[in-house]
């Protein structure tokens, strides 16, 4: 006796479909699973055993052998608890063969036959709706994700006795469907907003024009400054995601299993903010089985590292990676998985080790040499890859007492989406290039050239400031990004000027 159910399982951020058989023979009671199966998916014939049971159906005493094919790919997980329980009804006769053929059928099994909800759901969504197969039958905790996905019919069940009816009857129940351009449209509000944010005007023209260019950022300034506030609402400036973008980004929370089960689509720039006592392998994703990390969550959104030189040095230096490619590839003996990784870094710091040292308010402790190896923590290769550095001072009483709120997001990220239509339009003809932070040497000599005054200005700061010559590409990608702010099609000597402004770091190292 052999049945063979469609399910599907996720590899990287994508999914693929598995053909679970199985096979009884009239010998000793035994239950085998072969195909690759991680230990989630060895205990499911427990589970498979005291569903079957407290559904009221009998579990064949028999010998059970249940193959996951193809056997040369790790299966992982317990999405496969209700495609091994309706296999074995169907090999005993309860269900037939046509009943399922049309199905992809997922769900993990709770001992009682009940059903709680899987990761990937709408990676494996995307791909049944791309077979040829009728539809999928999946937890109804997990029916809106899948639903996102179009052109396929999502029959969402809460047991393991629900799916056999379902699967029994001639006429289908209508399937769960949702509309995928509502959901969108109702789910992209941000509950922040930079008018809540008093002061620190310059600090939020900086990270204007780090959302308007691309650039990285990193905020230098003492405790209480309001750095971590003024990160968090980074993202509600940041153009709005696409509709693409929003389901590529879904997909990845969802392998992690981070997709908040009140929301089937992430329409928001993501915001990741990990402590800096995270390993590695958390942050650039890995694992027996490999995991997406903070970079990738952070994919299309932005990672926030709060007190950069407390990371760890091997930390910070993985991810030099993902910032120039924009991707993480994850290598292990048997298979080897490239998650998406475009985000923006914002970082913040302290000025020394005691943060006092730029706040004329507080006396600071530290020594010089201290001051150095605190700044000295951050290597010159990654600081390579941040354009701006601004400094946050405290805020005065005045401005935390005004009554005046600030500038709302939305009118700030007018400006930054009229300065990213313009680098569109000037990088239409040149492949990988869509803001400009992404120039290379070769873009930069021919977008952002200068006037006399503008390499006079900028001459005086390389040398007269001790500016490092990687600050020299920096400086000119964000004179750049001011003029197209300002819509300006040459680069003013003002613009250079501001954007020499946003080195602080540069100007700390050579003290």
């Amino acid at each position: 006796m052999l049945a063979k159910v469609i399910s599907a399982s996720v590899l990287g951020i994508d999914a693929f479909l598995v053909e679970v058989e199985a096979h009884m023979e009239s010998q000793l009671p035994s239950f085998t699973t072969v195909g690759l199966p991680d230990s989630a998916v060895k205990e499911s014939k427990e589970r498979v055993n005291a569903a079957i049971k407290n559904s009221g159906f009998p579990f064949p005493q028999k010998r059970i052998t249940i193959n996951l094919a193809p056997a040369d790919v790790k299966k992982e997980g317990s999405a496969f608890d209700l495609p091994i329980a309706i296999g074995l009804l169907t090999a005993s006769g309860l269900l037939t063969q046509d009943q399922i053929k049309d199905y992809v059928i997922l769900g993990e099994l709770s001992l009682d036959g009940g059903l709680r909800a899987i990761r990937g759901a709408l990676p494996i969504a995307v791909q049944v709706s791309q077979s040829a197969y009728k539809g999928i039958i999946l937890p109804k905790e997990n029916a809106r994700e899948a639903a996102m996905a179009q052109n396929l019919e999502v029959y969402p069940v809460s047991s393991l006795q629900e799916a056999v009816e379902l699967l029994q009857q001639s006429a289908k129940p209508s399937p769960f469907r949702v509309d995928l351009n509502e959901v969108f449209s109702v789910n992209r509000h941000y509950h922040i907003d930079f008018m809540d944010v008093k002061g620190q005007e310059h600090v939020k023209r900086a990270l204007m024009i780090a959302a308007a260019g691309g650039h990285n950022i990193l905020m230098i300034g003492p405790p209480g400054s309001g750095k971590t506030m003024l990160a968090k609402r980074f993202p509600t400036i940041l153009p709005d995601l696409t509709l693409a973008e929003a389901l590529e980004t879904t997909k990845i929370h969802s392998v992690a299993g981070l997709l908040p089960s009140d929301s089937a689509l992430i329409a928001t720039r993501p915001f990741r903010s990990p402590h800096h006592t995270i390993s590695d392998a958390g942050l650039i994703g890995g694992g027996q089985v490999p995991r997406p990390g903070e970079v990738s969550l952070a994919h299309h959104g932005v990672l926030f590292l709060d007190e950069l030189p407390e990371f760890k040095k091997n930390v910070l230096e993985v991810m030099r990676q993902p910032l120039e490619d924009g991707c993480v590839t994850i290598a292990r003996a048997m298979l080897s998985l490239t998650y998406p990784a475009q985000f923006m870094l914002a970082a913040a710091m302290n000025p020394c080790p005691c943060g006092y040292s730029t706040d004329p308010s507080h006396e600071c402790s530290c020594t010089p040499l201290q001051i150095q190896r605190y700044l000295a923590r951050i290597s010159g290769p990654l600081l390579d890859r941040i354009d701006i550095h601004v400094e946050v001072p405290a805020v005065k009483y005045s401005e935390l007492s005004s009554d005046s709120s600030g500038e709302p997001s939305e009118r700030i990220r007018e400006r930054v989406k009229q300065a990213r239509r313009i680098q569109l339009e000037r990088f239409s003809k040149h492949n990988n290039v869509f803001c400009n932070a992404h120039m290379e040497t070769r873009d930069i000599r021919q977008f952002c050239q200068l006037d006399q005054a503008g390499q006079n200005l900028l001459k005086n700061a390389i040398t007269k400031l001790g500016l490092s010559a990687r600050a020299y590409d920096r400086i000119l990608k964000v004179s750049r990004t001011i003029a197209d702010i300002e819509s300006s099609q040459h680069i003013l000597p003002a613009f250079v000027s501001e954007a020499i402004q946003y080195r602080s770091l540069d100007r700390y190292s050579t003290m």
